[in-house]
């Protein structure tokens, strides 16, 4: 949690004053039972009304005033508790958007998710109660302890024996749940994890009738963490009825030390009940401070669980060449003995790949499944390091770029095609985000998805549902190609970005890039061949080999990987 608290620095005013005005409010709760100690002592014996109604009148001042200091105290608590976790929420989306591809791999997007959302939640209910209770509750036992003394020592000594012990039995117990909370919030990624993958999965689970595996397998998990979180729920349980059990049991002691007192003539009725409202402060207090710690405790473990995700550090450090000056390389890309391993593998995805694609050049790589086509012109736009070997773009190593320069002058087109919520337009405004709808529509003619847009009939201000849901899979990949296209990168790159289009609109596609006025470079990855036949060379990857490089008759003649690939899919179709 300490990490966290530098984003409490817009803050610090509502910190202090939230726990302020709960320290007012606590100095008149313990003025009341001495008002009333008066009443019993004074008032009622002599049958002074006025009196008692004056008395009764300042129990009322007391009231409002301590109402007032907390309304008040809660106000800055929400506002310091809100608007911090705000800052933390901020800050993580902000260092996750900075973090490279492996290490998002490594996290996993459940979880992150999960300490965006329900960790964050915690710790903001955390922060609120710590400001509200924090001072309150240890304020309202030392001073009832100091009042009892000032009443009667000996008395006050009951106090003094309970409160260590209740002292014990609440931290203990925090201390022995706080690792438990950690525990439970692990299963809970598991359980969202299960979650995100058969909801986006649905229609896999119900095309292979799967449910039932599927239910029992998140039941499994469903119960671990039912069972996990029903065992920390027992031990928490505990606090308040031991807590209970402590209080009530100095209560008796107190009554009767105080009754054998007032038979004496050392204490009055007044100031029995006076200690009796003391002890009974406490043991609210120290109930409230219970199921703070409680509290407290799922929060430092989810506070922990966020700044693991801020210590980790990004991979990959952004360079500081902004494509300022101009370079005088023929080449739009460069691999020299390009080998990539992924975190974790056993073995290379890449290795030994060496390429120099020229300014313009139409480049297509083709390759069977798994065989490192997506690994490889994911090394252009820097989404991946080379494990060794250098890539460069314009002549200069893609470690020296700037990120968001190189990605202005690099336009992707993935090959899992993700749309957002939103218009048409909005989604094509991603690549460019001053662009006109003059500049929109010619994207859209060049990718082919004009009859999409025109089949809307709000057009551009057509919506599309979450990842697309209501587009088909031709619709969302050729809006997708859209949106590259509105950027006029200088080097672009289709993933795999039309398996979902057939042959005549592949083609027409193909046709349009070629035709672009601003001529960029062109890498086209695909399993198809007719998709790559007619670029100006095609790169044959086979097991992250490069096995053949050069135009498709020369690749007919010297490949004999691409030769069968070429003969299965059009010679023997």
């Amino acid at each position: 949690m300490r990490k966290l608290l530098k984003y409490f620095k817009g803050f610090r005013l509502q910190a202090v004053c939230a726990p302020l005005f709960k320290i007012i409010e606590v100095i008149f709760e313990l003025l009341v039972p001495l008002v009333v100690a008066d009443i019993i002592d004074v008032g009622i014996p002599a049958g002074d009304k006025p009196y008692i109604y004056k008395m009764c009148g300042v129990l009322v001042l007391f009231g409002a005033c301590g109402l007032a200091s907390t309304l008040t105290a809660q106000y800055f608590s929400a506002k310091a508790s809100v608007g911090f976790t705000g800052a933390v929420r901020q800050a993580l989306f902000d260092h996750i958007q900075s973090l490279s591809f492996t290490e998002v791999d490594k996290l996993g997007t459940s979880t992150l998710i999960t300490r965006l959302t329900n960790d964050l939640n915690q710790i903001q209910t955390g922060t609120n109660l710590t400001l509200r209770l924090l001072m309150r509750s240890p304020m309202v036992v030392i001073g009832a302890t100091v009042m009892a003394f000032r009443i009667d020592v000996q008395a006050a000594l009951i106090f003094v024996a309970v409160i260590p012990i209740l002292s014990v039995v609440v931290f203990g117990i925090m201390l022995g749940t706080i690792p438990l909370y950690t525990a439970v919030q692990k299963k809970l990624d598991a359980v969202l994890l299960r979650t995100k993958e058969n909801l986006t999965g649905a229609r896999v689970v119900r095309a292979f009738c799967m449910e039932e595996e599927e239910t029992a397998d998140f039941n499994e998990k469903n119960n671990s963490l039912a069972k996990a979180q029903k065992f920390v729920g027992r031990i928490s349980s505990v606090m308040n009825p031991m807590t209970y059990a402590i209080v009530n049991i100095g209560i008796v002691v107190l009554i009767y030390t105080g009754a054998v007192k007032v038979s004496t003539g050392v204490l009055t009725q007044g100031l029995v009940i006076a200690l009796y409202n003391y002890m009974s402060q406490i043991l609210v207090e120290l109930v409230k401070l219970a199921n703070l710690i409680i509290s407290v405790t799922k929060s430092l473990a989810c506070a922990r669980r966020v700044e693991e995700v801020f210590e980790i550090k990004p991979s990959m450090v952004s360079g500081t060449y902004a494509g300022e000056k101009s370079s005088d390389s023929e080449y739009a890309v460069e691999l020299s003995d390009v080998s990539f391993r992924y975190s974790g593998a056993a073995a290379d995805s890449l290795e030994n790949i060496s390429i120099k694609v020229k300014n313009g050049e139409k480049i297509g790589i083709i390759g069977s499944t798994g065989s490192g086509k997506t690994t490889l012109v994911s090394l252009v736009p820097r989404f991946y390091d080379a494990t060794e070997g250098y890539v460069k773009v314009g002549g200069v190593d893609v470690r020296d770029w700037d990120e968001e320069a190189l990605r202005n002058n690099v336009a992707v087109v993935m090959q899992r095609s993700s749309l957002f919520s939103g218009t048409i337009r909005d989604n094509i405004r991603f690549g460019n985000e001053n662009a006109t709808d003059g500049e929109i529509m010619e994207a859209i003619k060049e990718s082919q998805a004009e009859n999409v847009v025109e089949a809307k009939p709000e057009g551009l201000d057509s919506m599309i549902e979450q990842g697309g849901k209501n587009l088909s899979g031709g619709q969302i990949q050729r809006l997708t190609i859209a949106r590259v296209l509105v950027k006029k990168p200088k080097i672009l790159i289709l993933d795999d970005s039309s398996s979902a289009l057939d042959f005549a609109t592949d083609a027409a596609l193909r046709k349009s890039i070629s035709n672009l006025d601003y001529h960029p470079t062109v890498l086209t990855v695909s399993q198809r061949v007719s998709t790559v036949m007619h670029s100006d060379r095609v790169l044959m990857l086979e097991d992250g080999v490069a096995v053949g490089l050069g135009t498709h008759e020369e690749l007919l003649s010297s490949c004999p990987e691409y030769l069968e690939l070429y003969q299965s899919q059009i010679k023997n179709s």
